[in-house]
């Protein structure tokens, strides 16, 4: 008899633990992204070790825009043909990949 009822306690212990509900936690993630601050400058500014750079791999690119950030590094808007895009180089005309 004691048997009985202690399986059937344990029986009636276990099925309470799957009809309770699990709490519920949203997991939020937020990405933040910092860019460098580019601040516009004239065409005329850029570096020549750039604008020769922007020449020997462009060679039919014209630069619209210059921008500067505080490492020297310069972000420019160029079109060639129909398309429009950006580049970044830094001050002696290497190209950065970003």
């Amino acid at each position: 008899m004691k048997n009985l009822f202690l399986s059937a306690a344990i029986v009636l212990g276990g099925l309470t633990s799957f009809a309770s509900t699990s709490p519920i936690s949203n997991t939020i993630v937020k990405t933040v992204t910092i860019q460098d601050d580019y601040t516009e400058i004239k065409v005329v500014e850029v570096p020549v070790a750039v604008t020769d750079a922007l020449k020997k791999a462009y060679p039919d690119a014209v630069l619209t825009k210059a921008y500067k950030n505080t490492k020297s590094e310069y972000k420019l808007e160029v079109t060639v043909g129909d398309k429009v895009g950006s580049l970044y180089a830094n001050a002696d005309g290497t190209w950065i990949k970003k």
